[in-house]
């Protein structure tokens, strides 16, 4: 591949095999520049894998690679110099201050020490860090030390920035946060490569979409293109009681498009849906004939959720990576 505008990352049929287990089963993927590519899969699925081939840590055995239009096993110089690393720990020296770091990954860079220092404050204030500059890192919560290393990443302002599950071990409030500094990269023209096993933020942060499973991409596209896939709508019921489930799935699968799903612990039923409001008021006319007491009622589109159980037929379950 040579150089081009529009196309910051490619990759072909890699392949990668850990002693019998095969992590990449032939991947591909493209992300155009200025874009974001959510690459979605539970731990072990290869997106991590992916990344390290990517970002020159690992060689595949077989298939090729371009990051910013160089090959990433022959000029693995120039893809280093054209990316940002932000992996699923936070890459911060714990006794520096937020300063000290960004200032030392400056140098490292190659920055004198005005630009460096420049560069440092600079990141500080967009990642909402000025305050805290003077701090030891250790003192920071877990979302600040995501933003920091997320600012570690874009030091040398690099063409291609890639998170491998950046919210990983964070709580709600440190996710929120991550998302609003990756939102800004988007907003700023950044090309992005985002792995993540939340399906959510896939649904939230990315302009495309690439379901892996098993080492093989068995989807690809928008999130809206990708809950098309499953078709029709999905239709949910919270019963009063959990004895009605049984008579309830009866019910949903004669309205529905598929067998339902039954959760005893919630009360909940849900199935696929062709006919939306019509399957809705069919649905309630038979329980109400049979005097089972529903609390709640929705229908709605499918999730990113659905789509992973419809094309995996399992949930996004943990799992170790391979590698």
């Amino acid at each position: 591949m040579t150089a081009s505008n529009q196309v910051a990352v490619r990759a072909e049929a890699l392949i990668k095999t850990f002693g019998n287990t095969r992590a990449l089963d032939g991947v591909d993927l493209e992300i155009p520049t200025g874009t974001v590519l959510g690459m979605l899969g539970p731990n072990g699925a290869g997106k991590t894998t992916t990344v390290r081939i990517l970002t020159t840590l690992l060689r595949p055995d077989s298939g090729r690679a371009w990051v910013a239009g160089h090959d990433v096993t022959a000029e693995p110089d120039k893809v280093r110099r054209a990316i940002g690393l932000s992996g699923q720990y936070a890459a911060v020296d714990e006794n520096l201050t937020g300063y000290e770091n960004l200032y030392m990954v400056g140098r490292l860079y190659g920055m004198n020490r005005a630009r460096a220092g420049a560069r440092a404050k600079e990141l500080l204030t967009r990642f909402r860090l000025n305050e805290a500059a003077e701090r030891p890192a250790k003192t920071y919560s877990g979302g600040m030390r995501r933003r920091l290393d997320l600012a570690g990443a874009l030091v040398a302002e690099p063409a291609v920035v890639v998170l491998d599950e950046p919210t990983t071990g964070l709580d709600p409030r440190g996710r929120m946060e991550t998302w609003e500094v990756i939102g800004e990269l988007v907003a700023d023209g950044a090309t992005v490569l985002l792995t993540t096993q939340y399906l959510e933020e896939a649904d939230q942060l990315a302009d495309t979409i690439l379901v892996i499973d098993h080492g093989k991409v068995i989807a690809s596209g928008t999130a809206d293109k990708l809950k098309s896939q499953i078709g029709g709508e999905r239709l949910e019921l919270v019963l009063a009681e959990a004895a009605d489930l049984p008579a309830t799935a009866k019910v949903l699968a004669e309205v529905g498009s598929a067998e339902p799903v039954v959760d005893e612990h919630t009360r909940r039923a849900h199935v696929p849906v062709d006919t939306g409001s019509k399957a809705l008021i069919e649905a309630l006319r038979r329980l109400d004939a049979q005097d089972i007491a529903v609390l709640d009622v929705s229908l709605h589109r499918p999730t990113l959720d659905d789509v992973f159980l419809s094309l995996t037929g399992h949930s996004a379950e943990e799992e170790k990576d391979p590698s």
